[in-house]
């Protein structure tokens, strides 16, 4: 098995960040159009049109705003995205774990590409709120 494990660090509050984990709308500006909530069974999608891509989710943790989890399912891949945030001295430091992968081929790859250049976008949806 192969997982992704990355930390980010925000000046954003821990719910401010939380925020943008889970709402709907907030999600669409960083990481796709989505029907997400955040409620522990909801089945959901993510969508891109663009690259004809769809991902479905069902939430399986909810410890608002401490820990989000959901499964990942799209393309060749069946796998687990799992958030922990966490405050320390005006900072929220976000812990991204991506588990599931057989092993590091184009699918783990491109994930861990794709979650690094997605929180960049993040970054900027946090410095505009």
């Amino acid at each position: 098995m192969a997982d992704i494990s990355l930390d980010f660090q925000f000046t954003s509050s821990i719910n401010t960040v939380w925020n943008s984990l889970t709402d709907p709308d907030t999600l669409a500006k960083w990481i796709m159009e989505n029907n997400f909530k955040p409620i522990v069974g909801h089945k959901c999608q993510f969508k891109n049109e663009q690259w004809n891509l769809i991902v479905d989710c069902e939430v399986l943790v909810v410890d608002e705003p401490y820990k989000l989890s959901y499964t990942w399912i799209g393309g060749p891949i069946n796998t687990v995205v799992t958030w922990t945030l966490k405050q320390e001295d005006g900072t929220t430091n976000l812990h991204l774990e991506h588990t599931g992968f057989e092993k590091e081929d184009q699918a783990y790859n491109g994930a861990k590409y794709g979650w690094a250049s997605k929180v960049e976008e993040l970054k900027k949806v946090l410095e505009e709120m």
